[in-house]
């Protein structure tokens, strides 16, 4: 009796532990028990979160003064605010509670308060959940959705749900995301009916505190769908006047909501087009519905259809004659690349080729391309890489994030993430997807910051444990632990490129659930774009989409420096190479190796990097808690698989063409290419 009670009460400290550490508190884990003393005049709700996270989390000097003040300052732009020591100062109680976040994240960094002026890169910072109203989520790898339940037929509000979306709201307060679109792009029209819009109203009401605005995604055709009108048509009198009383209905609940997200004409959602109107009279239409409530259009750049033009130019080529047509309270929403959120693209032409029309981008934080929920890939190096391509469309320095944030185009800003957001304990599917949200809310916040900056940050603030309520990085902590988890993330990205798509290689992959290898897939009758052959070219003299101009010419749409630099095989960049070049397999690398050789030894190298990470992550299990040491342990072990069969598919796929042998210090292929097109490495 005496040893089941034992064993029973080990077995309920053991659940328990386990539970603390879940990861459901993302970074926001440490709570120490310092004493401060806050002096602000204002009350409201903000004020009143930002004095809570101060009293709950000071792990500065006991006793200290922090004073709190809204004063205008010319220095400051919209929420930001001004640091120091012992004070906050912001235009806005929004930017108080912004200054609070930022305070006591350098406290739980180990930092001595950086004191000068924080301002947001963009005005509007949000997230794109792609949920369905039946509870699903489109390219959600980490439970449903965490706003609509299954089947989508209830939508009452319970405690737990507002518990969650509180939650939801504080971590993205405490990165300085400031809005949210809390529906799929491929919206259902039923989120515009009136006890659908009840639901909404009551996540608005939980958001507001934190300074969050609720968005929604729209159908097109609501007005026929919903309103049971005849038309849709974004220039029929009756189709106008449904729009507008609708938005004034949306209003009418919600004062402060942020407007609408729009798929449009775009891989069969229905749009302007569908009445020989064109992008600008649909998103006008919207944007004058919206304009006396202070809303905007957010319109998504994200269009392409079946015809022989490279999908690659298709963005540019719709919405460029455009631009300067658009109401000012439309932006357009542009996905980092031309393509679809490849592990490696270029930037998109359009990032500075349209001057006078807000442009915001769109980056994907679900892994949709980049092994769901089970690979462990820090994107922060992709963003980063984004960020700082240079567009030159005003000159030498003019990069995608002087183009987007007001520096060169002073016009509204704005920047998306897709969500990887659902009900998992974890949030995010796997503890180190967290970061990713993380990062896109420090990135938004300020573009300018670098991977390893972040990176440290969220180790610092996700693992750490803290020691009698104080912060302690121990020299053992940081060397054993801190730095090989933070190359492991550093490396991550281009680990999982080398695996899947190197050297330019693109969409490539299984074609329905995007997780596993296809670079062969393709059926009679489906369109050639949404084939694998269409982007890899492969034949007996090489590999690769020529996009130069004996090509497709894409290269045109970029300005004519980034042009002439991508468009010759001495000059592109070979992590570019096949984007832009059908190469010949005996093509003379960098490395000096053929263009073959170096292909097998970047598929190998990825293979090995995962087997690093292996060994990196089981050399610190003494730093962290056994749920999640367990947890990361296993998807990196699945990912390890993952990237064999990325690599022995697509080796033994090219060498049918290019009918060379892998180099023999290469480890050898451990699948056949019949096995793994016949099973299909489904997702977990």
């Amino acid at each position: 009796m005496r040893s089941l009670i034992l064993f029973t009460v080990l077995f309920f400290v053991v659940q328990s532990n386990v539970q603390a550490e879940d990861g459901h508190k993302l970074w926001l884990r440490n709570q120490f028990s310092g004493e401060v003393n806050v002096v602000c005049a204002g009350k409201s709700e903000i004020i009143d979160l930002a004095k809570k996270e101060l009293k709950n989390n000071w792990n500065g000097i006991d006793g200290a003064t922090i004073q709190l003040l809204v004063k205008k300052n010319n220095e400051v732009k919209g929420d930001g605010f001004i640091l120091e020591e012992n004070k906050i100062q912001a235009n806005t109680e929004l930017g108080l509670l912004y200054g609070v976040f930022e305070l006591l994240r350098q406290q739980q960094c180990g930092q001595k308060v950086n004191e000068k002026t924080y301002n947001p890169s963009y005005e509007l910072r949000l997230l794109n959940h792609w949920d369905n109203l039946n509870g699903s989520v489109e390219r959600g790898y980490a439970g449903a959705s965490i706003f609509w339940k299954k089947g989508g037929s209830d939508l009452t509000v319970s405690d737990y749900d507002k518990k969650l979306w509180h939650e939801y709201a504080r971590a993205n307060a405490s990165v300085g995301i400031n809005g949210t679109v809390i529906n799929n792009v491929n919206a259902s029209p039923n989120v515009l009916k009136a006890e659908t819009l009840q639901r909404v109203k009551a996540i608005a009401d939980v958001l507001r505190p934190f300074g969050i605005k609720v968005f929604v995604s729209i159908n097109f055709s609501s007005p026929a769908l919903v309103g049971g009108l005849k038309t849709s048509d974004p220039l029929n009198t009756e189709v106008i006047n449904w729009w507008q009383a609708k938005a004034k209905e949306i209003y009418s609940l919600i004062p402060d909501f942020g407007g609408f997200l729009v798929k449009a004409s775009s891989e069969g959602q229905p749009g302007p087009h569908d009445y020989g109107r064109s992008h600008v009279d649909g998103a006008n239409m919207l944007a004058d519905a919206l304009k006396p409530h202070g809303g905007i259009v957010m319109w998504r750049a994200f269009v392409y259809s079946a015809k022989e033009d490279d999908r690659a130019e298709q963005a540019y080529a719709e919405f460029f004659p455009f631009d300067g047509q658009f109401r000012d309270n439309v932006i357009i929403q542009v996905k980092n690349g031309p393509i679809d959120f490849m592990p490696r693209e270029p930037f998109s032409p359009l990032f500075g080729a349209m001057k006078n029309t807000p442009l915001m981008p769109e980056l994907q934080i679900t892994q949709e391309y980049l092994g769901h929920s089970i690979h462990l890939v820090f994107l922060a190096t992709m963003w980063e890489e984004f960020f700082k391509s240079d567009t030159h469309q005003e000159g030498p320095g003019s990069t995608v994030a002087k183009c987007t944030d007001g520096t060169i185009f002073k016009q509204k800003t704005a920047i998306a993430g897709v969500a990887n957001i659902g009900t998992d304990a974890n949030w995010c599917g796997h503890d180190f997807a967290q970061a990713n949200w993380y990062a896109f809310g420090r990135l938004a916040w300020n573009n300018q910051l670098s991977s390893e900056q972040i990176a440290d940050e969220w180790i610092k603030l996700t693992f750490n444990p803290d020691v009698n309520g104080k912060v302690n990085f121990s020299e053992n902590w940081t060397e054993n632990f801190m730095k090989p988890v933070k190359k492991m993330m550093l490396d991550s990205r281009e680990a999982a490129v080398n695996y899947m798509m190197p050297l330019g290689l693109h969409h490539i992959m299984q074609a329905h659930h995007h997780y596993g290898p296809g670079p062969w897939w393709e059926i009679e009758g489906v369109r050639k774009d949404w084939t694998m052959p269409y982007y890899h070219q492969a034949d007996s003299f090489g590999v690769g989409f020529n996009r130069t101009k004996t090509g497709s010419n894409a290269l045109a749409q970029y300005h004519p420096t980034v042009a002439e630099n991508f468009g010759h095989l001495r000059t592109c960049p070979e992590e570019y190479l096949l984007w832009f070049h059908h190469v010949s397999w005996n093509h003379k690398m960098n490395s000096g190796k053929t263009l073959w050789d170096e292909m097998c030894y970047r598929y190998d190298y990825g293979v090995q990097q995962v087997r690093g990470f292996q060994v990196s992550w089981d050399k610190v299990q003494n730093f962290v808690d056994a749920g999640r040491f367990t947890a990361v342990q296993r998807k990196l072990r699945k990912q390890a698989q993952n990237a064999q069969v990325w690599k022995d598919a697509c080796l033994l796929y090219f060498q049918q063409f290019s009918k060379q042998i892998i180099p023999f210090d290469i480890e050898r292929p451990i699948h056949n290419l019949d096995d793994i097109r016949k099973n299909d490495m489904d997702r977990p």
